[in-house]
C-alpha cells in the first residue's frame, strides 16, 4: 500500500478470524518498531511474544480481576454523549480480554526506564523513553496494516504492568508500554467510525 492508504486503512480491530500469522511477517512488524524516533538513539526495545490461547490467558489473568475498574474510569472520563465514541466503547468493553486471545498472538513491548520511575516523572521529558516506546507501538501499528493485519491494543490498568512483568519475568527496569495484538480480521469484525477531521481547523498559525 502507498503510505496514505496505510493511514487511511489503519483500524482498531477486536475481531480476528483465528488465522496464524507467520513468523516473518512477525519479524517484519516488530522490526517496524525498531525505525522509530528514540530519545537516546539505543532503542532499548524488548519484545515478549506470545502464542496460543492457553499461554495467552495465562499471561492477561490479571485483566480479568480488574475489567470492573476499567470499566468505571470508562464511565467516569466520558462526558461528551459523542455516539461514535460510546459504539466504539460498547464493542471494546466486553472485548477487553477476548480480543487479546483471539488471533493467537499476544506482543508486549518493554521498553528500558533509565531515569525518574515511569508513574512518578520529575518533568515532562522524564517521559522521553516512554514516548519512545509508544513512537515504536505506531510504526508497528502501520506495519501490520500495510500487511493486511488488524491490530489493538490494551494499556495496563491498576497493578497489571506489575503483575504481567512478573509473569513473564521482565527485569525490573524495563516498562511495558502495552498489551498488543495483532491478526487477520474476522469477516465480521466491527469497524469503528473516524471521525471526519478539517486539519485546517485545527492549524493555528503563529498563536492560538
Amino acid at each position: 500500500m502507498e503510505f496514505y492508504e496505510v493511514l487511511e486503512r489503519r483500524r482498531t480491530i477486536r475481531d480476528f478470524s483465528g488465522r496464524e500469522v507467520g513468523d516473518e511477517i512477525l519479524r517484519r512488524v516488530i522490526g517496524a518498531a525498531f525505525k522509530a524516533p528514540t530519545n537516546d538513539h539505543l532503542r532499548q526495545l524488548e519484545f515478549v511474544v506470545v502464542r496460543g490461547r492457553e499461554d495467552i490467558a495465562r499471561t492477561i489473568a490479571p485483566l480479568a480481576q480488574n475489567m470492573e475498574k476499567f470499566k468505571t474510569l470508562v464511565a467516569e472520563a466520558d462526558e461528551s454523549g459523542d455516539r461514535d465514541k460510546m459504539a466504539m466503547f460498547a464493542d471494546a468493553l466486553p472485548k477487553q480480554q477476548k480480543m487479546l486471545m483471539e488471533s493467537g498472538l499476544l506482543i508486549i513491548p518493554f521498553f528500558r526506564q533509565l531515569t525518574w520511575p515511569l508513574l512518578k516523572p520529575a518533568e515532562q521529558s522524564s517521559l522521553n523513553y516512554f514516548a519512545s516506546a509508544w513512537c515504536a507501538v505506531e510504526n508497528m501499528l502501520l506495519a501490520a496494516t500495510a500487511e493486511g493485519l488488524g491490530a489493538v491494543f490494551h494499556i495496563p490498568v491498576s497493578d497489571e504492568a506489575d503483575r504481567i512483568k512478573a509473569i513473564v519475568h521482565a527485569p525490573e527496569d524495563y516498562e511495558m508500554a502495552c498489551l498488543l495484538t495483532i491478526g487477520y480480521p474476522a469477516e465480521n469484525a466491527f469497524l469503528p467510525k473516524q471521525k471526519a477531521i478539517d486539519t485546517e481547523t485545527r492549524i493555528h498559525r503563529n498563536i492560538w
